[in-house]
């Protein structure tokens, strides 16, 4: 059974690095967001200080092309103009693009590779949580390939090709290895067992809304 869940008003972002700018032109911005910062403030005042927040300090009308987890660290793309969020939207929409995520889990994993292809929906009883659910959900597929064996942890390199909502910790969790640090799917023992998500957006690529060249970026895995 996973932990107590956090109170939603226990938020204290992390604020050195405030902002990592990993590149930047007229149309987009692509950040490393640290683990711990929401990508947009939440409903309550509190809960204001985000990578939008900190991008638009110095871009004024940047906004949100996709979105990670607060605990998840990593690749977050912004648009400078309504133009370019309209492409780019459309190439997330699509399926378009391609992301990898590094991530960190409990137990030894088996196999080498696989994919896990098991449908989404909100458990409504246990907000924010999300849930598998065969009848009614989204469908969802994550492929994984094992990186490093470390003992009683595996290191699994995951490619979500849908982009459900928790997708990645459901998924790991449904397979019985549920990434470690996290406070929403994971027991005592692999919670306790990392400070942090162990879950990080290391790759991400796609099409330039202006020029059409290829983009791929890269942040590197603090963990």
């Amino acid at each position: 059974m996973p932990g107590p869940m956090p109170p939603l008003l226990d938020y204290f972002p992390p604020l050195e690095p405030y902002l990592t700018l990993i590149y930047g032109d007229d149309d987009i911005l692509v950040f490393d967001k640290p683990s711990g910062l929401l990508s947009v403030p939440g409903r309550d005042p509190s809960l204001w200080d985000s990578i939008r927040h900190r991008a638009r300090q110095k871009w004024p009308t940047a906004e949100m092309v996709h979105r990670l987890d607060k605990d998840t660290s990593g690749i977050i793309l912004m648009a400078i103009n309504k133009r370019a969020h309209g492409k780019l939207g459309a190439q997330f929409e699509n399926r378009l693009t391609k992301k990898s995520y590094i991530a960190r889990v409990w137990g030894d994993v088996e196999a080498d590779s696989g994919i896990v292809d098991l449908p989404l929906a909100a458990d409504w009883d246990n907000k924010p949580r999300q849930k598998v659910d065969r009848e009614q959900g989204r469908a969802a597929q994550t492929q994984w390939t094992v990186m490093e064996r470390e003992g009683n942890f595996t290191r699994l390199r995951l490619m979500p090709l849908t982009g459900r909502t928790h997708q990645l910790r459901v998924h790991m969790k449904a397979i019985g290895h549920v990434i470690l640090g996290d406070a929403f799917y994971a027991g005592p023992a692999a919670l306790a067992a990392a400070d942090r998500l162990q879950l990080h957006a290391a790759e991400l690529g796609f099409t330039h809304p202006t020029t059409g060249a290829p983009c791929h970026f890269v942040a590197p895995v603090p963990f």
